[in-house]
C-alpha cells in the first residue's frame, strides 16, 4: 500500500458528518464566488492585470470555470479530491500572488478568507469526500450489485 492508498483509507475512516457539512458551504461558497466572477469579470481581469503585465484571457475564464463546474461537485462529494485539486492552484494564486503582494491592503482584502478555503481544499484533497456524498453512495450501492 503506498502513501496515497494509506491516505485515502485513513481519510476514509475519520471523517465525521460535521466535515460533510463544511464541505457542502465550501462547494457553495465557491460555486457563488463563480457566479460573482462570470458575471462581472473586468474587476477580476483588473486584479490579475495589477499583478502581472499581461494577463492571459485563458486565466481568467479558467478561474470562472473552475469555481462553476467544480465548486458544485464539490458540495454534493462527486470527485472531491479532483474538485480540490483544481481548485487549489486559484487559492495559491488568490493567497500569495493577489491578496499577499506587496501595496495591496491587508485588512480589506479577502487575504483571511483565502487562507480558510485554501486549507479547506487541502484537507478535502486529503481526507476525501465524506460518509454524505455521492462518493459514498456510489461506492455502497457498486458493491452491494457486484455481491
Amino acid at each position: 500500500m503506498n502513501l496515497v492508498q494509506k491516505t485515502e483509507h485513513w481519510g476514509d475512516t475519520h471523517h465525521s458528518h460535521f466535515l460533510d457539512v463544511i464541505r457542502f458551504i465550501l462547494g457553495l461558497f465557491i460555486f457563488i464566488k463563480g457566479i460573482t466572477f462570470l458575471s462581472d469579470m473586468k474587476p477580476l481581469q483588473d486584479l490579475i492585470s495589477t499583478r502581472f503585465n499581461y494577463v492571459p484571457v485563458f486565466a481568467v475564464h479558467y478561474i470562472a470555470f473552475a469555481h462553476l463546474v467544480f465548486g458544485p461537485l464539490l458540495a454534493i462529494g462527486l470527485l472531491t479530491r479532483f474538485s480540490a485539486i483544481v481548485q487549489i492552484p486559484i487559492l495559491i494564486g488568490a493567497v500569495f500572488f493577489i491578496n499577499m503582494a506587496p501595496g495591496f491592503d491587508a485588512i480589506n482584502s479577502e487575504l483571511w478568507l483565502s487562507i480558510i478555503v485554501l486549507l479547506l481544499l487541502v484537507f478535502f484533497f486529503i481526507s476525501g469526500s465524506g460518509n454524505w456524498s455521492v462518493d459514498e453512495y456510489m461506492k455502497t450501492h457498486i458493491k452491494h450489485r457486484e455481491v
